[in-house]
């Protein structure tokens, strides 16, 4: 067996010294528990490492990937597109095509002029953080503040 450092899978360059569940979560929208089932339907062995799989075991990792997760019997808990609002149905969306659907939501919230949709816009903190201190931009922040426009007054 020839072991391979770096693997192609869904457009992404995965690890190939990494255990099989660990190596996925590298690709965007892919979590430890939702790599750890794709190994388990997939019948690979979890504690093996990428680079040592065969390319018919990686062809199988990328087929479960592209596939509906009904067709694998996946639980819709662990599907990160719950009701998608177009389709109305459960899909997990990976790589490249999680952040244009994540693109698209923040535009259609922005569109409809939501909570979210305006704080996003605004570029404020959307999830109900604390304002007063974190999350600032610019050259002045905190107690300088003052300091800083009064010396800007004497100039």
């Amino acid at each position: 067996m020839s072991f391979r450092h770096i693997i192609r899978m869904v457009s992404t360059d995965l690890n190939g010294n990494l255990k099989v569940p660990h190596a996925l979560t590298k690709i965007k929208g892919i979590n430890i528990r939702y790599a750890e089932i794709l190994t388990k339907i997939a019948g690979i062995d979890p504690n093996q490492r990428l680079g040592y799989l065969p390319d018919r075991d990686i062809k199988k990792l990328e087929e479960i990937l592209k596939e509906k997760p009904e067709t694998y019997e996946i639980p819709s808990y662990l599907v990160n597109r719950q009701k998608d609002i177009k389709t109305g149905e459960d899909a997990h969306v990976i790589g490249s095509d999680l952040m244009l659907v994540t693109k698209s939501d923040i535009d259609r919230m922005k569109r409809t002029k939501s909570l979210k949709g305006i704080r996003h816009q605004l570029g404020l903190k959307v999830r109900g953080q604390r304002t007063k201190s974190t999350g600032r931009k610019g050259q002045i922040v905190g107690v300088h503040r003052k300091k800083l426009k009064q010396q800007k007054k004497k100039k």
